[in-house]
């Protein structure tokens, strides 16, 4: 299995790999329909966490997914293909059995922009997902909490209901109706699924419009209403969700299972509270949630023939309790338990590391690492991430406009976090040339930036003839190889300055936190300038105007400061100050904005705990209060209509601060974020006009509709317009003339309106177009497209493009370019 296949677009799906079966056999699924399922089909999912890879004993999850339109057969047949792709991968496996719409929290996780689930097969041709194609009807029911799941449903308005969101989707406009009793949390989330449907199938070409108010919508209403009919009687309300009782979860009963000839014996062995001691090794168990859920423990010693067999017996006991054939089903070996089956035991200490000193990068590192040493015992070098002790060479670039900029040896691993970067990395190994590629993201990159980040690293792969290993890297999960290959002077600021971006000046103030004992860990991060970033237990270094302040922390070791004094020429060159915590001067307080509290208990040692924390949304819509785990968390998971729980595991061991288990915490992620209310009055497709949506419905042909004659007057005038127009494509710009006319599309709203008309052959000057506002411009200049008025010469000179070309691209891609030359 080639796991370096083509990477998908969001970091969750990196660490994907999906399989449709298709006549008993794995089909790969191309990354562009992952969280597209058929109804009538089964899938496989591998989920191998990025950042884990490398990391012996860390559990791999594989899910077996039903289809609700599978057939009975499919229910019982995962062990086949979950066995066969358990001995492949080796090492610790879960696997899980989902059902549509019934899946678990892990699963769902994985999908972050939703799960569509598609009406019946796989088409013969193996289109999993078609992309920019506009002769679409179909109605989607928008249902779920944090993890949003999309169900196609009959066209008709006796699918629709005053509690779920639902999506018409008519190819060149989508409109996203909120049902009265919908929360705000719901519509926004609905939201969110629907721009990506849009970005993902129609690249961003496609009209988004949102029913909240039908009284005050009546012109996408009348839409509706060509596609639907006219709706008759009033809506009813959504069906309440099967929610497991609370007290059935905990109803925990722990089963032996042993097969006595033909036989199958299953033996109670106890119920709460549960002791780990109950598992021997040489058995296996089936542990019962109340029916919620089914564990299956396979002890190390147990047979080939009881292993092959986990997924048969749980299913025979589910049938044998009069269970639902839905309920979830979750095997698991000995040493490579979930935390879900954990938590069901009164006390689970796990065994004991045999060196603890291995989880540890800084004493390891202390000493030079042997190359030799790395490479002979792979096992070490998976364990620390490291392919070598980082003495070869390196290069490095910068994404700019979609292109890779080479970044100057003086500036190595300097980075922006609204950039990204390749560093190709160069080693011998066994006198053999190898090579990693390493494709850095900010965390507040653009999706444009990302997508151009991976296709310069394709290019540089095929230059490479596929003879490196490409490394994704986020940043804050920089892994130990790549801190060592800048030999601790990666340092990365907010913003976009120094080397990567011209004509901006750094801010007054600046704060950088020192992480690091030595230079094969050691991280500096930029971070809002205030005394609430700062940490007892390390290093900060203030720079202002005239003085550098490199304050020490008390909690902070030798090893620290001694590390971040080699640091502070590379991010500044004024005089440095050393402060101790407790003895700053006034002036170190006045340039953070004044006097504030910061985390200052001491940090807790590592591996208090081979557990991880857990994330949980609260929820009391339906009545009791329930708890849905967010697996894989991150702070994106957080947003401002939810109550959440982080389960730290052990009273007395959670970090000084709630932020200390989110990587990168930002405390200003919020401040400038849009309500779903905001959203709506910015957003363009929200409140277009009647001759705007006029426009897109001539373009996607109403008159190849069903039920025209119950169509209503806007959309009856579209259809006599539409016999009297020709087709306008999508995407297509002005064709800049001295006469002509034509439309164009806008990549947000996909509006239809007409370019300017051009003042002559010659253009006008470009010193009276670029970097001019709209009351600057020239009279009669359309200021929404500036850039119409070049001449040819200056339009090709500035743009490096023929105006026919420019106005090909998506829209989008016109935006940014317009943005980036000062016409926008």
């Amino acid at each position: 299995m080639d796991t370096r296949r083509g990477l998908p677009d969001t970091e969750s799906h990196r660490d994907l790999h999906i399989w449709i079966i298709e006549n008993l056999q794995m089909v790969p699924v191309p990354e562009p329909a992952y969280g597209n399922f058929f109804e009538k089909h089964c899938y496989v999912v591998l989920h191998v966490p990025q950042s884990l890879k490398a990391t012996p004993g860390v559990p791999k999850d594989l899910h077996y997914w039903v289809g609700k339109m599978a057939g009975v057969a499919a229910h019982g047949a995962p062990g086949s293909f979950m066995q066969h792709l358990k001995e492949a991968l080796g090492g610790a496996t879960v696997q899980h059995r989902e059902v549509q719409g019934h899946e678990s929290a892990c699963f769902r996780s994985y999908f972050r922009s939703g799960i569509i689930y598609r009406k019946g097969g796989l088409a013969s041709a193996l289109k999993h997902v078609e992309t920019n194609v506009y002769n679409i009807q179909r109605l989607l029911r928008i249902r779920g909490g944090k993890h949003l799941s999309a169900t196609e449903v009959e066209l008709s308005w006796h699918s629709f209901n005053k509690s779920d969101i639902f999506l018409l989707d008519l190819g060149r406009i989508m409109i996203q109706w909120n049902g009265p009793k919908a929360s705000a949390a719901r519509k926004a989330q609905g939201l969110f699924l629907t721009h990506s449907l849009r970005d993902r199938e129609r690249g961003g070409r496609a009209q988004v419009s949102v029913v909240d108010d039908e009284a005050e919508a009546t012109d996408l209403m009348e839409i509706m209403e060509a596609v639907l009919g006219r709706r008759v009687g009033n809506l009813h309300d959504a069906m309440p969700s099967k929610r497991m009782n609370q007290l059935q979860k905990a109803n925990v009963h722990l089963y032996q299972v042993c097969q006595k000839g033909k036989d199958l014996v299953v033996q109670e062995l106890s119920t709460c509270p549960l002791a780990q001691d109950l598992l021997q090794e040489e058995n296996c168990y089936i542990l019962d949630q109340g029916g919620f859920k089914i564990y299956v423990w396979q002890g190390r010693l147990a047979s080939l023939q009881e292993r092959g067999a986990a997924f048969k017996r749980a299913l025979s006991f589910i049938q044998a309790k009069g269970y639902p054939s839905y309920t979830s089903v979750e095997v698991m070996d000995d040493g490579a338990e979930s935390a879900g089956f954990k938590q069901l035991f009164q006390s689970w200490p796990g065994p004991q590391r045999k060196n603890k000193n291995l989880s540890g990068m800084g004493k390891l590192l202390q000493v030079k690492l042997d190359v030799g040493k790395l490479h002979s015992q792979p096992e070490l070098a998976a364990q620390l991430r490291m392919v070598d002790d980082a003495s070869g060479s390196v290069q490095m670039w910068c994404i700019q406009e979609s292109r890779r900029q080479p970044v100057d040896r003086k500036h190595h691993g300097q980075l922006c976090a609204d950039g990204c970067y390749l560093v190709l990395y160069a080693y011998q190994k066994m006198g053999l040339g190898q090579h990693v590629l390493y494709l850095w993201q900010g965390l507040q990159a653009t999706a444009h930036e990302i997508r151009a980040l991976r296709g310069n690293a394709e290019e540089l792969s095929l230059r490479c003839r596929g003879a490196l290993v490409q490394e994704h890297v986020t940043m804050g999960s920089e892994p130990p190889h790549f801190l060592a290959i800048f030999q601790g002077r990666l340092v990365i600021f907010q913003g976009r300055r120094g080397h990567s971006r011209k004509g901006q000046l750094a801010p007054a103030v600046s704060l950088f936190h020192i992480q690091g004992t030595n230079s094969y860990n050691a991280r500096t991060l930029e971070v809002p300038a205030r005394a609430s970033a700062l940490n007892s237990n390390d290093v900060f270094l203030l720079v202002t105007a005239n003085l550098c302040y490199l304050w020490f922390g008390k909690g902070c070791s030798g090893d620290q400061r001694e590390m971040a004094r080699a640091l502070v020429t590379i991010i500044s060159r004024e005089d440095t100050e050393i402060v101790l915590e407790g003895q700053e001067p006034p002036d170190f307080w006045e340039a953070l904005g004044g006097r504030a509290p910061y985390p200052s208990n001491r940090r807790p040692p590592e591996d208090v705990s081979d557990f991880q924390p857990r994330l949980f949304e609260c929820s009391c819509q339906t009545g009791p209060l329930v708890l849905t785990e967010v697996v894989f968390f991150s702070q994106e998971d957080l947003d401002k209509y939810d109550v959440m729980l982080l389960d730290a595991w052990q009273e007395g061991h959670e970090p000084p601060t709630f932020t200390g288990w989110f990587c990168t915490w930002d405390p200003y992620k919020w401040s400038n974020t849009q309500s779903y209310e905001e959203v709506l009055e910015g957003d363009p497709g929200a409140v277009s006009t009647i001759s705007e949506i006029t426009a897109e419905i001539v373009n996607f042909r109403l008159s190849r509709w069903p039920g025209n004659d119950r169509a209503g007057p806007l959309a009856l005038r579209a259809l006599k317009s539409c016999e009297d127009s020709s087709e306008s494509e999508l995407g297509l710009g002005p064709h800049v003339g001295p006469s002509s006319r034509s439309t164009v599309s806008s990549a947000s709203s996909s509006s239809y309106q007409s370019s300017p008309r051009s003042l002559g052959s010659g253009g006008l000057p470009r010193e009276q177009l670029m970097h001019q506002a709209a009351e600057d411009l020239p009279e009669g200049v359309d200021p929404a497209h500036k850039e119409a008025y070049l001449s040819d010469s200056d339009f090709q000179d500035i743009f490096g493009k023929s105006k026919e070309e420019f106005y090909s691209m998506a829209k989008w891609r016109q935006q940014e370019e317009k943005k980036q030359l000062g016409f926008f």
